[in-house]
């Protein structure tokens, strides 16, 4: 991924084009793809790339970002994983501490989602998504409920306040990516932006 695209810069940037359409920032999309750069780094084994990528995630979140704001706490868990692996216990505590305070307000985050609708691939799926709207956003946000549990499992265990939760979570980014800029895309993103445990 080239610094231009990570950046919004390049020409007929569709996904950028459709996420400011759709009322995001750029700084939101900018920041999905550096933690995807960091992430992918680590993944490779670059390990002080992938530093600097949750360091540049960590600094975009703060400023961009309101508190309560569940992304806030991806980069400073990612940044704690990194300081794991490279023996710094005190900063991946700092920083691991850190990810559990933001992750605390996550259950409203989910609560006050906006869910805009989905594409469908048939007139029948679209027609039932509105005839049960409400139970389509129920279940939305129970999936979204889980995903954060199971994040702040990954956190927990990081800072050594329960067991290793062996949790995917950028494994299952693709797979689960939403391709409609709305909440659950904020909260997807933040649960699954940061980097799984080394194998081995």
């Amino acid at each position: 991924m080239s610094v231009r695209h990570i950046w919004g810069f390049e020409r007929g940037d569709t996904e950028m084009r459709l996420a400011r359409e759709a009322g995001w920032r750029r700084s939101e999309l900018v920041w999905e793809r550096v933690m995807e750069a960091g992430n992918r780094a680590w993944d490779e084994g670059r390990v002080m790339r992938a530093r600097w990528l949750f360091g540049l995630g960590d600094r975009i979140a703060t400023m961009s970002f309101d508190e309560g704001d569940p992304r806030r706490a991806t980069a400073p868990a990612a940044l704690a994983r990194v300081h794991m692996q490279r023996g710094r216990a005190a900063k991946a505590k700092a920083q691991i501490r850190r990810a559990i305070d933001e992750w605390a307000g996550v259950g409203a985050f989910i609560d006050g989602v906006e869910i805009r609708p989905r594409a469908r691939s048939s007139l029948f799926h679209l027609r039932m998504e509105v005839r049960h709207r409400e139970t389509f956003h129920d279940n939305l946000r129970t999936r979204c409920r889980k995903f954060a549990e199971e994040t702040r499992e990954t956190m927990e265990g990081i800072a050594g306040e329960g067991p290793p939760a062996g949790h995917r979570h950028f494994g299952r980014w693709r797979g689960e990516k939403p391709n409609i800029f709305d909440d659950t895309r904020r909260v997807l993103s933040a649960c699954l932006l940061m980097p799984d445990a080394p194998k081995g």
